[in-house]
């Protein structure tokens, strides 16, 4: 239930923009590239799909990101905010200060503006998310140091 809750908030936001489109657009799977998620902000094997990016009608970006067991996201802060809704697999998340929490198939996440955290598969498991990530004076993310394969365990 709570999948297909965010499920239809994103269909919400993307549809929202027909008030001022002509019609009702449609991007087909595949029709975006992949791509690798850069070293300096993801440890391990991670390929980001863009699935939609903010314009003037959207104040968000939505991504699907597959990471390979062990792979993770380097600390970060999003200035507005971001929700990440947990696809398939199992994965971990953890703000700056609290415990590491198991995420799967099903879970939404909310992470408030300015909380300093990291996300990722599992040490044996690969986990997939969308990450609706909302855009505040044109800025998503605020990358930081990576995570330490000692915090990742721990």
């Amino acid at each position: 239930m709570k999948l297909f809750a965010a499920t239809a908030m994103i269909v919400c936001t993307l549809t929202s923009t027909g008030a001022f489109a002509q019609s009702t657009e449609v991007f087909p799977a595949g029709s975006r590239p992949s791509a690798q998620g850069p070293d300096a902000t993801f440890t391990g094997s991670v390929i980001v799909d863009t699935l939609y990016m903010n314009d003037e009608h959207t104040g968000n970006s939505g991504h699907l990101v597959n990471f390979e067991p062990g792979a993770r996201s380097a600390w970060h802060t999003h200035p507005a905010g971001q929700v990440l809704i947990v696809t398939s697999g199992a994965g971990w998340v953890q703000d700056e200060g609290g415990e590491k929490r198991h995420i799967k198939p099903g879970d939404v996440v909310w992470t408030p503006p300015g909380v300093k955290h990291w996300h990722g598969a599992t040490d044996t498991t690969r986990v997939s998310h969308i990450a609706v990530t909302n855009v505040r004076d044109a800025k998503a993310v605020d990358w930081m140091e990576k995570v330490t394969d000692e915090q990742y365990l721990d």
